[in-house]
C-alpha cells in the first residue's frame, strides 16, 4: 500500500490548525470546570505541559536506538538487518530518526497513543515508517473481530489499515491496546492552568487594574455608549495610568478579587507542579528550582530515567519488536535504547567507577576509552589487557594451593 499522505497537504492542513488554537478560536475538547475548553491540541498552549512534553520527547529521541542480534553469550548490532538503519538513522525519506521517534513521542504523551504506517517489500520486509496523526485514527473491530485502523487524511478520505500495517504504541489503558490520553483525564488540572493564564493576560490587558462600575446619580439614557466611550479611553494597557475625567457627578468603584487574595502566582506554581506529576517530570527540568538543591538534582535526574523514562521507553522497544519483525526473527533479533549517556555521573564518580572495574578485571583500557567517547589504544600497546590486582586468586586455586600447604 502507498504511503497516502502527502507532506505539503499534512503541513498546509496542520498549520492552518495551529494557527486556529494559538489564537483561542479552536474549542476542540472538553468543557472544564474552570470554563476552559480543554483539547489534546490546545493543551500544549500551557507552557508547563508544552515543557514537560518537549523534554520528554526530546530526551527520548535522542537516545540511540539500534537492533541487535542475540549471541550464545551476550549480544551484537545487527547491522546488516535492513530494520537496524530505519530504526538508527533514518526511518523514510523525510525524516531522521530523531525528528521520527520525538514526533511519535509528541503524539504519545498528548493523546496516550501514537501510530506510524509501516510500508513493506513484496517480501514482507519493513522498507520505511512513516508517522501518523493519533487524532486522526480510531481502532475498530472488524466483522470478523480483527483489530483494524481507520485513518482520516486532509480530505475527509477514511483508510483502512491492517494491524501489521501500522505500528502502534499505547500508553497506559483498560484494554492493553490503546492508551488513555493523560490530556483528557487531566483536564481539570491543565483547565485551571489555563485559566489562570488567561485571567492573567485579561488582568494585565486591562493595566493591571481590575474591573469596576461606573456609577451616575441620575438615569441614563444610553448606558452601553458610556460603557463603550470609557473602555475606549482607559481599557487596555497601552491606556493604563491616565487620568480619567469623570462628569455629571458619575463615580468609578473598583471590583473584583485582588491579585494577592486570589494567590495569583501560589496558583500558578501550584498547577505547573500538578502538570509535572501529571507527566512524572521533576521541577528542575522544566525550569522551577524552588527545591533543587546541589546534593539532591543528580539523584532527581537519575530517578527520572528510572521512573520516567524506563516505562516509556519499555513500550517502545516492546511495539518495535511485536510490529517490525516477525515470529522467527523475534527469536533472534530484538531493539534496544542506549541509556547509558542519560545515567552517567559526574567526572569523579565515573572515574573512581573505571578505577574499581579495571582493577578487577571487567574493564580494559580500550572499553572506558569506549564509554568516555575516546579513540582506542592499540592493542600491542595493551588496550585489550584485563588486569587484576597481584593478591587475588579464584577460589578453586586458594583451596588447591591451601591443601597442598597443609600436605607440605
Amino acid at each position: 500500500m502507498k504511503w497516502f499522505n502527502n507532506s505539503r497537504k499534512i503541513k498546509n492542513d496542520m498549520s492552518k490548525r495551529y494557527a486556529d488554537f494559538i489564537k483561542g478560536e479552536d474549542i476542540d475538547g472538553s468543557l472544564s470546570l474552570s470554563g476552559i475548553y480543554v483539547s489534546e491540541e490546545n493543551a500544549i498552549t500551557v507552557s508547563g505541559v508544552f515543557a514537560c512534553v518537549r523534554v520528554i520527547a526530546e530526551d527520548i529521541a535522542s537516545l540511540p536506538l539500534a537492533l541487535y542480534k542475540r549471541l550464545p553469550r551476550g549480544k551484537e548490532k545487527a547491522v546488516e538487518h535492513p530494520l537496524y538503519y530505519l530504526i538508527h538513522d533514518s526511518p523514510n525519506e523525510e525524516m531522521t530518526a530523531f525528528a521520527f521517534k520525538e514526533a511519535m513521542m509528541t503524539n504519545l504523551l498528548l493523546w496516550g497513543n501514537a501510530y506510524a504506517q509501516i510500508i513493506r517489500n513484496k517480501h514482507g520486509q519493513v522498507v520505511s515508517l512513516h508517522p501518523l496523526l493519533s487524532s486522526r485514527m480510531s481502532v475498530v473491530k472488524d466483522q470478523n473481530y480483527e483489530r483494524v485502523y481507520l485513518y482520516t487524511n486532509d480530505k475527509g478520505e477514511t483508510f483502512t489499515l491492517k494491524k501489521d500495517q501500522v505500528l502502534h504504541i499505547g500508553g497506559i489503558g483498560f484494554d492493553g491496546i490503546t492508551g488513555l490520553s493523560p490530556i483528557s483525564v487531566a483536564r481539570e488540572a491543565i483547565g485551571l492552568a489555563k485559566a489562570t493564564e488567561v485571567y492573567g493576560n485579561k488582568f494585565f490587558a486591562n493595566g493591571a487594574r481590575p474591573g469596576g462600575v461606573l456609577e451616575h446619580p441620575g438615569t441614563l439614557k444610553d448606558p452601553s455608549k458610556v460603557r463603550e466611550s470609557w473602555e475606549a479611553v482607559y481599557k487596555g494597557a497601552h491606556n493604563s495610568h491616565k487620568i480619567a475625567v469623570l462628569e455629571e457627578g458619575m463615580k468609578y468603584h473598583e471590583i473584583g478579587l485582588p491579585q494577592k487574595d486570589a494567590q495569583f502566582l501560589e496558583t500558578r506554581q501550584f498547577q505547573l507542579n500538578e502538570i509535572c506529576r501529571i507527566f512524572r517530570v521533576p521541577p528542575h527540568l522544566v525550569g522551577d528550582l524552588a527545591r533543587s538543591t546541589f546534593s539532591n538534582i543528580e539523584h532527581q535526574s537519575i530517578d527520572y530515567v528510572v521512573h520516567t523514562l524506563r516505562p516509556w521507553l519499555v513500550r517502545l522497544e516492546q511495539a518495535f519488536n511485536l510490529c517490525l519483525l516477525n515470529e522467527y526473527e523475534r527469536k533472534e533479533y530484538f531493539t534496544k535504547f542506549n541509556v547509558d549517556g542519560l545515567l552517567r555521573g559526574d567526572f569523579a564518580t565515573r572515574m573512581n567507577g573505571y578505577a574499581i572495574g579495571r582493577q578487577n578485571g571487567w574493564f580494559s583500557a580500550n572499553d572506558i576509552r569506549e564509554l568516555e567517547d575516546m579513540n582506542p589504544i592499540p592493542e600491542d600497546q595493551g588496550g585489550d589487557l584485563y588486569l587484576v590486582n597481584g593478591n587475588m586468586v579464584s577460589a578453586k586455586n586458594a583451596a588447591q594451593n591451601g591443601g597442598d600447604e597443609n600436605n607440605a
